[in-house]
């Protein structure tokens, strides 16, 4: 299985990782979402890196597999997907930090690694 697949799960665990973080600690187990509005500062930034890492998983996601369906070449898919999970693990490790310039270097490079995924199979 192409390496890029493995990222996959890795970009689909990432935001359980972070809403673990962002919630680690807190008592309110009834209503886990409510209790995301009192959060602050570091776990705080950690559940929006939740939500964003979320919203970015289904295009990297559809990406990797229309890349490799339609022929792009299995080793740059690779290496362009565990690019695009050290730019998103950069992203969120940055936004935790309150790093916020270099947390939107760090998308726009996920992203740019993305469209990159996607395009591929036009170019072989």
């Amino acid at each position: 299985m192409p390496v890029a697949y493995w990222c996959i799960l890795v970009a689909a665990l990432l935001p359980l990782v972070l809403a673990g973080y962002s919630k680690s600690g807190s008592r309110d187990n009834n209503t886990p979402r409510d209790s995301a509005e009192k959060l602050s500062g570091p776990k705080r930034r950690a559940y929006a890196a939740h939500q964003n890492a979320y919203e970015n998983f289904a295009f990297f996601a559809v990406a990797v597999i229309a890349a490799l369906n339609f022929g792009a070449t299995t080793s740059t898919v690779n290496l362009l997907a565990l690019l695009y999970i050290a730019f998103r693990i950069a992203h969120a490790l940055l936004y935790i930090a309150d790093k916020a310039s270099l947390r939107s270097a760090a998308y726009g490079l996920a992203l740019i690694a993305n469209i990159a995924i996607f395009v591929l199979p036009a170019f072989k």
